[in-house]
């Protein structure tokens, strides 16, 4: 496995955020996460990067224990993440937001760095010199991405990124984490309430609920279970007792 999270306990101040945590991603995978807010999605991902730290359990990339290191060294190990409401740097060009992502790589990579971006994504090559903060939502979204590209992860995290999006852009957002994955071979953690859109792209899933992991399976089998549909594209909530499958 790529990343192995095994009993990962994670404290904020009194608050038990997440509770026994197993999860594991492989190599080429997409992997998503889905729960209500607070659910405590975005605490799993950030611990990963180590804020949180691990109270109790572990988490392992490539076989490497992470706890211990700063966020700075988990990124050069080869792991980067677009983060919830994307925050790129606003007052900045796009140019300047991607070189931002490119401070850990080879500096003779970066114009093909750049390159691969603008094939990715035609529209930041078209926006390069305006400020980021004058984007669209959806464009700093693509932005966000690809700044997390340009440091060459081995794992990309991606956290929300529907979150606030026209639905035009949503769709779009979804075809480049599906082109990133089945193009570029990326290993992918995904973060997302929109469940309907993260289990069609998902090789395999886990419900969240309350820091506990509460049910798993492949994409197609949460999203046609009765329990996911009734608690995120109905309504309701899951119940432990009736949902867990670890």
């Amino acid at each position: 496995m790529m990343l192995q999270m095994q009993g990962v306990h994670a404290h904020y101040g009194h608050v038990h955020a997440l509770r026994g945590i197993d999860v594991s991603v492989a190599k080429g995978e997409i992997v998503t996460l889905i729960g209500a807010n607070g659910a405590g999605k975005s605490t799993l991902m950030t611990s990963i990067l180590g804020t949180p730290g691990v109270s109790q359990g572990s988490i392992l990339f490539l076989g490497q224990p992470l706890q211990g290191l700063k966020p700075h060294d988990i990124s050069r190990l080869g792991i980067a993440i677009a983060p919830e409401g994307r925050r790129i740097f606003p007052r900045m060009t796009v140019l300047e937001n991607l070189l931002m992502g490119s401070i850990f790589t080879d500096p003779a990579l970066l114009e093909a760095d750049l390159a691969r971006m603008y094939t990715l994504f035609p529209i930041l090559e078209i926006r390069r010199q305006q400020n980021a903060g004058t984007l669209s939502g959806g464009e700093q979204q693509m932005l966000a991405i690809a700044r997390a590209l340009m440091s060459h992860p081995q794992l990309l995290l991606l956290d929300e990124p529907s979150l606030g999006l026209a639905p035009i852009y949503i769709q779009k957002v979804f075809q480049i984490i599906e082109r990133l994955n089945q193009e570029l071979g990326m290993t992918i953690l995904l973060v997302e309430q929109n469940a309907s859109q993260a289990l069609k792209v998902a090789h395999r899933a886990y419900v969240l609920q309350h820091g506990a992991i509460v049910m798993q399976g492949t994409g197609r089998e949460l999203a046609q279970s009765a329990e996911v549909r009734a608690a995120y594209l109905e309504g309701g909530h899951v119940k432990p007792t009736q949902a867990a499958r670890a």
